[in-house]
């Protein structure tokens, strides 16, 4: 896998006078990378999704976002859209600093998924968790991307960052 989507991120890179630079995370999803134009100053992320769906899905959420002109949500920031490449699914967009929130491949647009209320109840558990005494303001933030129509799941503290 690794290999594949290091392959789409230097295919993209090359047809967009990229260097990539360093890896700047990975997921479930794909990876991230850092590229740098080689003809002025400034790094973006480069990200390279395994399956075409997700990538989909997370471009479609990217597009709303910057089409509602959403640079931030409550005060965390939110990666602009750069481009993208749908034959290599490939994302290109900003790289942002803390407070942050990130990651929307694993999210729903425009509908909340329709679970039983214990697997509600179990979730909420995991994330409070995982956000201690942080949680009330991380389930703010889904509530404002909700108003969106962007419903967030797979969500932790590596994707909304204080």
């Amino acid at each position: 896998m690794q290999e594949a989507l290091i392959h789409n991120a230097q295919t993209y890179a090359s047809r967009h006078n990229l260097q990539l630079v360093e890896r700047l995370g990975h997921g479930v999803h794909g990876i991230v990378l850092v590229g740098e134009d080689k003809g002025k100053p400034g790094k973006t992320a480069i990200k390279a999704h395994e399956h075409f769906e997700p990538y989909v899905q997370e471009r479609r959420i990217y597009q709303r976002l910057q089409e509602a002109g959403i640079t931030e949500v409550m005060e965390f920031h939110v990666p602009e859209l750069i481009r993208y490449d749908d034959e290599l699914r490939i994302i290109e967009m900003t790289i942002v600093t803390p407070p942050f929130v990130l990651d929307f491949a694993g999210a729903r647009l425009d509908f909340p998924p329709d679970f039983p209320e214990e697997v509600w109840e179990e979730w909420e558990t995991e994330k409070k968790e995982q956000f201690g005494s942080r949680w009330p303001e991380a389930r703010a933030v889904l509530g404002a991307l909700e108003e969106f129509g962007i419903y967030v799941l797979d969500v932790s503290p590596r994707n909304i960052t204080f």
